[in-house]
């Protein structure tokens, strides 16, 4: 009999001391997906031709920090200009794509977020890694710190019998 009332209790203190973990996981899983959805909106945005949707993503305000090739940058409208300026085509935002995404939860309305991108243009193919800072705002979240790194251009070496110079003669 006695073992009949501890198996119960047993089953009790499984449900209370392991329901919160798992409720845990899932409210972070659940952030994940949101997370990963604002940057697959951003991605569509891109390819689209549209800086401003692509923006959407980033927190409207003049604290937002942006830094990339060893450069600064403060504030929401001056990186829309920023990406205005230096991407004032289609054919120069070419098609971004994100990979190898990984998202750590930092708080219930925080989380950083580790990737690669890369962009598919008809000249070139630039890509590098990124670190988000994301926050959770009452309408979504939003990346307010954005470090983003380039990888120099890898330019496959000629041919062996091609001349260094294209107009020297190659040796016969």
């Amino acid at each position: 009999m006695h073992s009949r009332l501890l198996l119960p209790g047993f089953l009790l203190s499984l449900f209370l001391f392991h329901a919160p973990v798992a409720t845990a996981q899932d409210k972070d899983s659940a952030a994940t997906h949101d997370i990963l959805s604002v940057l697959n909106r951003q991605v569509d945005a891109w390819n689209r031709g549209d800086i401003e949707g692509y923006m959407q993503g980033y927190w409207k305000s003049d604290s937002l920090l942006f830094t990339s090739s060893g450069k600064i940058q403060r504030g929401w409208q001056a990186t829309l200009d920023k990406y205005k300026n230096a991407y004032s085509t289609k054919a120069m935002m070419g098609n971004l794509r994100f990979s190898q995404l990984e998202v750590t939860h930092l708080s219930p309305s925080s989380a950083w977020v580790l990737g690669h991108w890369e962009l598919t243009r008809a000249k070139d193919h630039p890509g590098g890694v990124f670190t988000l800072i994301v926050r959770k705002f009452p309408d979504g979240w939003k990346v307010i710190h954005d470090h983003t790194s380039v990888e120099p251009v890898k330019i496959p070496p000629a041919p062996k019998d091609t001349p260094k110079n294209p107009l020297e003669k190659k040796e016969e």
